[in-house]
């Protein structure tokens, strides 16, 4: 089976039907107004990935209430109507260009930089987060040390999300994408060191991921069956490249396990290089399953792969061996803005550049970075 072969299979996802199995990465970016709405420049940008091949693009975070969920200054948001309208040239120009588009929604909690409505940091616990703020997005030094979400908290960070899915559906995305890695606030709580919580949310792995299910139903009750929604799962973060699930495939089974019965219509795994073991047993151990194969084995769900499959081989094999129904791209992305269409013509691939995450494009004038790249 070639490249073309499989990457150009169609794909639904609940009422979504994606033309082929190459989507653009979410990348964080501070692209947006100071006021948090999208831009012209903006719409060019998702377009050019459109008219470049690619079936879906999947956003950079959006933030999701004007409370605590901002993580950097100049992010775009879905907290208030403004904020949506602003977001429907960006549709219509990627609709236009003939692919499906998906708000990735986010709440930065503890690893909060750059927030205009809020001083102070939310997380699970009041734990100072790993490693130092990131000075591409404007931070730098220690991240300080967030206070803790009490039961008001949590229950305002889930209608953050509701709110953000039902504005993204009235303004014609395609989907929602609830951003449950790279050690953003749901994250946390799945972390057992961030996540220090007594109750009902800390402790055992299965507590852990419950807040995760709850905004995952709430988010499906409120926008129905007809949308699309899928979240993010990584074990290495922004802040600690490294972390790896201390039950193991037993933690991937009764998280991936919880989050199938969830209402999602997909799980987003990203991985340093996504067809690694997730678990190796030692260093060089290549013969265990990839954290997007643990998420296929247990969520019984369509299953997105990222990390470092920017070479068409290694896309194409994610997806012809079946630990992937769909393979997202980031630095070759980046690099390619039509990244599918030179596959489909045999044209090689421009080999990505780091200069382009640490300063402003010739073209686009605008800062990009990728969570998932990072590490």
């Amino acid at each position: 089976m070639t490249h073309i072969d499989v990457l150009t299979d169609s794909l639904n996802l609940g009422s979504t039907t994606l033309k082929n199995r190459a989507a653009v990465a979410p990348m964080t970016r501070i692209s947006a107004t100071p006021e948090g709405l999208a831009t012209d420049q903006m719409a060019s940008y998702y377009a050019s990935f459109a008219r470049g091949g690619f079936g879906l693009i999947i956003t950079e975070g959006v933030y999701t209430d004007e409370l605590f969920s901002q993580g950097y200054f100049d992010q775009p948001g879905l907290a208030n109507d403004a904020q949506a309208q602003s977001w429907k040239k960006v549709v219509g120009a990627v609709h236009h260009a003939g692919a499906k588009i998906i708000a990735q929604l986010m709440h930065a909690g503890g690893i909060s930089q750059g927030n205009r409505f809020a001083a102070q940091t939310l997380a699970p616990s009041s734990v100072q987060p790993k490693g130092e703020q990131l000075s591409f997005y404007k931070g730098e030094g220690p991240y300080p040390t967030p206070g803790e979400a009490t039961k008001e908290d949590l229950q305002n960070v889930i209608k953050g999300f509701v709110d953000s899915a039902v504005r993204a559906k009235t303004i014609g995305f395609d989907g929602v994408e609830i951003h449950g890695a790279n050690g953003y606030l749901l994250d946390q709580f799945l972390t057992d060191y961030s996540n220090q919580r007594t109750d009902e949310y800390g402790g055992s792995t299965v507590n852990r991921v419950r807040f995760l299910m709850e905004v995952s139903h709430a988010v499906r009750q409120a926008v129905g069956q007809d949308f699309t929604v899928g979240i993010r799962i990584s074990q290495g973060k922004v802040n600690d490249f490294v972390h790896k699930w201390a039950g193991k495939e037993e933690d991937a089974k009764i998280i991936f396990g919880r989050l199938g019965q969830a209402g999602l219509n997909y799980i987003h795994v990203t991985e340093y290089q996504a067809w690694q073991p997730a678990f190796p047993e030692h260093e060089g151990d290549s013969s265990g399953k990839s954290l997007a194969a643990l998420a296929k084995k247990y969520a019984e769900l369509p299953v997105f792969a990222n990390g470092h499959l920017e070479e068409p081989s290694m896309a194409n094999e994610m997806l012809a061996n079946g630990d992937a129904d769909l393979v997202t791209i980031g630095k070759g992305a980046l690099a390619n803005h039509d990244w599918v269409n030179k596959i489909k013509n045999g044209v090689p691939q421009t080999p990505f550049d780091p200069e382009q995450i640490l300063k402003p494009d010739a073209k686009i004038k605008e800062f990009e970075i990728m969570d998932t790249d990072l590490n």
